[in-house]
């Protein structure tokens, strides 16, 4: 065998399936079998982080006409970053968090990062 070829096969460069961006990035897809035969495909669960062990960036006191997507343009630079907004809210239902003027939302960094430049 190709040496190249084996070294692409023995999974030592694994293209993620989503980017770093994505709340799926770093899940793993899986497959099961079922009794006729069939095989589905499925991404793992995905576990909700505590937001208590979130690092804090920012509060974000809800107004009228607040969007949960245009807030995470405004703080985070990209509206489909929604979902850490969520995740840092223990919110399941995005629209729920723009939905009572006055609300403090969480805007905080992903799981695994401190906020100190070194990773963790």
């Amino acid at each position: 065998m190709d040496p190249i070829e084996a070294f692409l096969q023995s999974n030592a460069l694994v293209t993620p399936l989503y980017p770093v961006t994505s709340r799926y990035h770093g899940l793993a897809a899986a497959e099961l079998r079922l009794a006729d035969g069939t095989t589905v495909a499925y991404l793992r669960r995905r576990f909700i982080p505590r937001p208590e062990d979130l690092v804090l960036q920012q509060e974000h006191l809800v107004a009228e006409g607040d969007r949960i997507d245009n807030l995470a343009a405004q703080h985070l630079g990209d509206p489909l970053q929604y979902w850490r907004i969520c995740d840092a809210n223990r919110a399941m239902c995005p629209a729920e968090l723009t939905t009572t003027p006055g609300r403090r939302l969480r805007i905080a960094l992903p799981e695994g990062l401190s906020g100190t430049g070194d990773g963790g």
